[in-house]
């Protein structure tokens, strides 16, 4: 089953140095209908001006991703971790049993990223920080970002719950088979593609999201070069 969430449907927040999407409740967005999906708590979609950025707070037991869209982010954090994560590059932070921390677009042009929230399944656990590049071309398959699960760590990057996100750059004419081990909420990073499964189809626009719930495998096929993330977390 496929359930489709236009760009413009998406909680809205303007505060002049930062523009949101949300796709679930957040801050001063509340929609009792989209409280998350699943163990996936939050997705907000990020602009960030230039010199500007989140000055230091608190998180604890919640996995905490980051796809850096364009620009660069500053991290730096209670553990003595700093480090600037760039375009196609993916940063993860499990927050643990608390970690206090910044994040800056110290750079001289806007930042977009996705924020995806996930609930950890194994709390209070030793807070860590870590980043890997991937992938920037476009390509006929999608790369494995993020996993919780051990036999992925040589690949992606480690969470604490039974989740994998993909991602990527297609190029015009793809299609593929992408396989649905729980359920997938889908991000429409840029471009055009259309979500198909057994008895429907989306066109997915930038900005659009989607949910998967009820089947094992989508096909996706890019209208144009696209850009786009698969959350296939627990329910």
């Amino acid at each position: 089953m496929l359930t489709h969430y236009p760009k413009n449907s998406l909680g809205n927040a303007d505060h002049g140095w930062l523009k949101s999407k949300h796709h679930f409740s957040f801050a001063n967005y509340y929609n009792p209908a989209r409280m998350g999906f699943g163990t996936l708590r939050v997705v907000n979609d990020d602009w960030v001006a230039p010199g500007m950025g989140f000055g230091a707070h608190p998180h604890r037991n919640m996995e905490i991703i980051s796809f850096i869209r364009s620009g660069a982010i500053t991290h730096q954090d209670s553990m003595g971790n700093k480090g600037i994560t760039e375009q196609g590059e993916v940063q993860v932070m499990s927050a643990g049993t608390g970690i206090t921390h910044s994040e800056y677009n110290l750079t001289d042009e806007p930042l977009t990223f996705y924020q995806i929230w996930i609930q950890s399944n194994q709390h209070n656990v030793e807070p860590r920080w870590e980043s890997k590049k991937f992938p920037t071309q476009a390509a006929s398959r999608l790369s494995l970002l993020v996993s919780g699960y051990p036999k992925d760590a040589d690949s992606a990057l480690f969470i604490n719950q039974q989740a994998r996100i993909y991602g990527g750059k297609l190029a015009k004419g793809t299609l593929i088979t992408q396989p649905i081990e729980h359920q997938a909420y889908v991000l429409a990073s840029a471009g055009e593609f259309i979500i198909s499964d057994e008895s429907a189809s989306v066109n997915m626009n930038k900005g659009d999201g989607a949910e998967v719930t009820q089947t094992k495998t989508i096909t996706l096929t890019a209208t144009t070069e696209c850009e786009l993330i698969i959350i296939d977390s627990k329910i």
